[in-house]
């Protein structure tokens, strides 16, 4: 049989699959479920257990409340990768530091970014990490839903026996993600148009305020691994103190130093108070929560954010 050797190159803000043929090196060879995944974040995680069902194990490199932008990657990474059938990874340069693993294990993986399939046309623009777009699309579920036939195709070629499971799984999963959008938009529709402000510890939910009509801040930008300075703070301090904003909303993979000094300093200078929406109702961003909390699944993740939404800014 002979061993097709996959090329990972960087394009676009993440990278392309190039099949070329050669002899060793290669990725290992499948012969029967499970097909071994390797996935870097939970999000992911949980899509591909969704569509790969009983046929996939997966491996999530990055666990709950990590975040992605800092993840230092670790050796026993590398030999996770170099041991998959198949890796996903989010792309649109949100693993940061993971580029760098991905371009070390270059010919001896098959790597697909799940946002592959995503128009550029519906990416939101911002400089992160060397790239030029927002990778945070899971916040738009009709836009994560996207990522779905990417996981699925990418399975089918490699286990065609299973091709049927794989359909199945992944047309449920569209119709599930499709429901929830509604849900979503339905929920959030108690949120008076004047409350439509989320303020956060980093600016993670720009897709999730384009789709549901929210104006989104966040202290640090895009991404996490650039720091906040005396400006960005004194431009949401101000921001805050001005528009009488009632509350703020710590995130689970992100400290909320930052955020309570923001707070510290909007009730010095502007003399309001604002709430600090966190402990157990803290928003999940880039990360999903541990097992056996509601946001340990993508659609429970979904669910608590905006229902802790709705509780701080739909009175």
């Amino acid at each position: 049989m002979r061993v097709v050797q996959i090329a990972l190159i960087a394009v676009a803000g993440g990278f392309t699959v190039l099949g070329l043929p050669g002899c060793s090196g290669g990725p290992p060879a499948f012969e029967k479920p499970p097909v071994r995944v390797v996935v870097t974040t939970t999000m992911i995680a949980d899509l591909v257990k969704k569509v790969g069902g009983d046929r996939v194990s997966v491996d999530a490199l990055m666990g709950p409340g990590v975040d992605p932008h800092r993840y230092q990657p670790t050796a026993g990474d590398r030999k996770k990768i170099d041991a998959a059938h198949v890796v996903f990874f989010n792309g649109l340069h949100l693993e940061g530091k993971m580029t760098d693993t991905f371009e070390k294990s270059r010919g001896r993986v098959r790597a697909h970014a799940v946002t592959a399939a995503i128009d550029k046309a519906q990416l939101r623009h911002a400089e992160v990490d060397g790239g030029e777009h927002d990778p945070h699309v899971w916040f738009d579920v009709a836009l994560w839903a996207k990522t779905v036939d990417v996981v699925r195709d990418a399975l089918v070629a490699l286990d065609p026996a299973g091709a049927g499971d794989y359909e199945r799984n992944a047309a449920g999963h569209r119709r599930e993600l499709e429901s929830l959008d509604t849900e979503v938009r339905q929920a959030l529709a108690v949120v008076p148009k004047d409350k439509r402000v989320l303020v956060t510890s980093h600016d993670a939910f720009g897709y999730f305020g384009r789709a549901y009509g929210f104006e989104v801040r966040g202290l640090q930008g895009v991404s996490t691994a650039s720091e906040s300075g005396t400006k960005d703070v004194k431009e949401l301090v101000d921001f805050l103190g001005r528009n009488k904003i009632p509350a703020v909303f710590t995130e689970t993979s992100v400290p909320d130093a930052g955020l309570k000094t923001v707070l510290d300093a909007c009730r010095r200078d502007h003399n309001h108070t604002v709430s600090l929406v966190g402990g157990e109702e803290a928003l999940y961003s880039d990360a999903l929560g541990e097992p056996g909390t509601r946001g340990e699944t993508y659609t429970g993740m979904v669910r608590h954010n905006v229902a802790v939404i709705v509780r701080a800014l739909g009175r």
